[in-house]
């Protein structure tokens, strides 16, 4: 199979023109920026207040959305790395530490797509078969299910970066080269958009559709107890951010294949855009989901009152330890 340019030669590194260099780097650190501080904060709260739950009241959900905590929380610590490529530093970053920094987004992007269908699907099956022995059954063995997905998701990714030509391989750029390794193979292509996009985005389709219906039916949900609005609007706002955070990154991995015998300048600049918005998904998920969740509110909620009581008690101690030796002193 005749192989491409590994970057079109009417673009600079960046998948950008010349003139237009310094602009465009400049979004893509502001942007990585924001997603590292922000997703940083947000999947560490996280992280702290699911492991805080007791074994006990830790739900199934609760499990797919630690692992999600933790696959956001390791893209977001390989930002630094890209940022310090946009930012035009001397020298630029060894080729072997932007290959597994890719392989890191890689890994953790596919990894968040199957969490992501995995918290849909346990809340489909919740709320759908509420009664089911079965599906009480298959919803405790999340943590072999997230086990499966990590393992499946660094074996699909590492043979890509490890099976690489050493041609293709010394005329890679860090960040501003294409995937060859990824859009040249059509079984890789295939496999990525069906199995890696297609059949998660399929299943959250269906899952949040009967979501939808169940809710409609459900005769609680036409009295004051349940909030079909505000259950409908998070199941939108997830749809939304996952098909943003996605979406681009699959429909350019499919052009690029299309056009892999001459890649134009514009379908580089749209590969790096469609990465930054997949490193997106990292800031996104916690407003999403965590910060959406009963169960996260409450214990949030929890811990602040707690934190109020022993101020208010160790104030009050105080006060009446003053008391009792204000007299003494006078």
């Amino acid at each position: 199979m005749p192989m491409s340019n590994i970057t079109p030669t009417s673009c600079d590194s960046k998948g950008t023109h010349s003139n237009a260099t310094g602009e465009v780097s400049g979004i893509f650190v502001a942007v990585y920026s924001t997603t590292l501080v922000v997703g940083l904060i947000f999947n560490l709260t996280a992280l702290v207040v699911f492991c805080r739950f007791n074994s006990k009241s830790r739900s199934h959900t609760t499990v797919y959305m630690t692992n999600l905590a933790m696959a956001d929380l390791l893209l977001v610590l390989a930002l630094p790395l890209r940022i310090y490529y946009h930012l035009d530093i001397q020298p630029e970053p060894h080729q072997r530490l932007c290959d597994w920094a890719g392989l890191v987004l890689l890994v953790n992007m596919y990894g968040s797509i199957f969490l992501l269908m995995c918290i849909c699907l346990d809340r489909c099956m919740a709320v759908t078969f509420p009664m089911s022995v079965r599906v009480r059954d298959a919803r405790k063995k999340s943590p072999v299910v997230c086990l499966g997905i990590w393992v499946f998701t660094f074996g699909a990714s590492l043979p890509s970066y490890l099976l690489q030509d050493r041609e293709v391989s010394s005329k890679l750029q860090c960040f501003g080269s294409l995937p060859v390794y990824t859009y040249m193979h059509p079984g890789i292509v295939f496999s990525t958009l069906t199995l890696g996009f297609g059949v998660p985005l399929s299943v959250m389709l269906a899952c949040s559709w009967s979501l939808l219906r169940a809710i409609r039916r459900s005769t609680v949900a036409q009295t004051d107890l349940v909030n079909s609005r505000k259950i409908n609007r998070m199941i939108g706002i997830s749809l939304f951010i996952f098909l943003l955070s996605f979406l681009p990154y699959h429909a350019v991995l499919g052009l690029l294949y299309l056009y892999r015998e001459d890649v134009p300048c514009p379908l580089l600049g749209a590969y790096r855009y469609s990465l930054m918005l997949a490193c997106l998904n990292a800031m996104l998920d916690p407003i999403a989901y965590y910060f959406t969740t009963e169960t996260f509110r409450k214990r949030m909620d929890l811990d602040d009152m707690r934190k109020k009581f022993q101020l208010n008690s160790h104030s009050s101690i105080q006060g009446n330890h003053n008391k009792t030796e204000a007299p003494i002193n006078t």
